[in-house]
């Protein structure tokens, strides 16, 4: 039963915090880094004390949000298929009607939701899912509709995106969309079986992709490969694993990828490029077993901005541009479903110079987001899943 709920200091809300400790752990690989910056940037303790507050919780496993202007609350998908409103008081709508239909199996279901960027006019929301196919395969897929004013439903929903091929596996969909100057970035995953992992490579095939489409779902001209005979225009960046996070800061696409056993990646993305997956990986089969070449660089293949090893198992990611925390204006936070709560990273020239562990005790963060006054709203992956405000503690 979903609960609407708004905690300020009760006991459902988190002590406050300054500080938590964190060691890194045994790593999984002895790969050594290609860069220094690449690999455990200095841990930090920002000294900030935060609190959280429940505003909603018995959302059955939340996987995306998108903050709603005007104080109008919030869209929160459900993996099982619903799409929720949620008001800044907590209170929860019922589902919003028009959804797509979605395959709920495993990590299929109804994934991402993106306000578009002319929303103020047009009222456009993007969400991103696991297609059922006629065949009994399944696929990540991306769709518009317009939502209405009474925020009850979805109408003229029109798919813009379909993975290609179909998959058996209901595993590894990505997926997250994002937008820059008129385009919109479908991240999508390869489906994780050790055949499917190998189309990441392929350019006939959308898997482990990022795609680059226009807001109603056309090719642009400029797209890296277009033209070249045996690959797909929509193409943008090739060697992906399972994007589930991706942003814009400025005009540059950065992309967290799920690795395996170690490995977890953040890069920048550059049209045309390979990622490397499943050629070379800074992490190794989860049975022990080396990934692709077994090595973690090769020529031709990007290396990540920085890696993770163990693994944070990354959800979305942010840049924060707010007020509430004027000392983190710029910084990266990154939801973590393993080891949990939320990381954030100090950047400064597109290099990773300090790592801090916040709000660990949330468990499976899937998303985290900053809302219009500047504190930070996360949702927490789980069957009893929850809508958390993060604010500064100021007693």
């Amino acid at each position: 039963m979903i609960r609407s709920v708004l905690v300020i200091t009760t006991a459902l809300a988190a002590a406050p915090l300054a500080a938590q400790t964190f060691e890194w752990g045994e790593r999984n690989t002895d790969f050594e880094p290609a860069s220094d910056s690449q690999f455990r940037a200095p841990l930090t303790d920002s000294g900030i004390a935060l609190k959280h507050e429940v505003v909603a919780d018995g959302l059955v496993h939340p996987w995306g949000i998108a903050v709603l202007g005007n104080n109008e609350g919030y869209l929160v998908t459900e993996r099982p298929g619903r799409l929720r409103h949620i008001a800044f008081d907590g209170t929860v709508s019922e589902p919003i009607s028009g959804t797509p239909d979605v395959l709920a199996e495993e990590q299929g279901g109804l994934l991402d939701v993106k306000l578009g960027p002319n929303f103020a006019q047009d009222r456009r929301v993007y969400l991103t899912y696991a297609k059922p196919l006629e065949d009994g395969t399944s696929a990540t897929a991306a769709a518009y509709g317009t939502l209405s004013e009474d925020l009850t439903s979805l109408s003229d929903v029109t798919e813009i995106f379909v993975q290609t091929p179909g998959s058996t596996a209901p595993m590894h969909y990505g997926s997250r969309i994002v937008f820059n100057d008129g385009y919109a970035y479908i991240t999508t995953g390869e489906h994780f079986t050790q055949e499917y992992r190998e189309y990441a490579q392929d350019l006939d095939k959308t898997y482990g992709k990022i795609v680059r489409l226009t807001l109603d779902g056309e090719v642009p001209e400029d797209n890296p490969f277009v033209g070249q005979d045996g690959a797909l225009d929509e193409i943008w960046s090739t060697g992906h694993r399972n994007i589930q996070g991706a942003m814009f800061r400025g005009d540059e696409l950065w992309a967290i990828e799920h690795g395996p056993k170690g490995g977890d990646e953040l890069n920048l993305i550059k049209p045309g490029l390979n990622y490397g997956w499943p050629v070379i990986s800074y992490g190794k089969q989860y049975s022990g077993d080396p990934i692709g070449t077994g090595k973690a660089q090769q020529d031709g293949m990007e290396q990540p901005v920085y890696f993770w090893d163990p693994v944070i198992a990354p959800g979305d990611m942010t840049t924060y541009d707010g007020f509430l925390f004027n000392d983190w204006e710029d910084d990266v936070f990154i939801g973590s479903l393993v080891p949990g709560g939320i990381v954030r990273l100090a950047m400064s020239d597109g290099t990773v110079e300090a790592e801090e562990r916040l709000l660990m005790e949330l468990g499976r963060v899937r998303d985290v987001d900053a809302q219009e006054d500047g504190a930070l709203v996360a949702i927490t992956d789980k069957e009893n899943g929850a809508l958390v405000r993060i604010t500064r503690d100021m007693d």
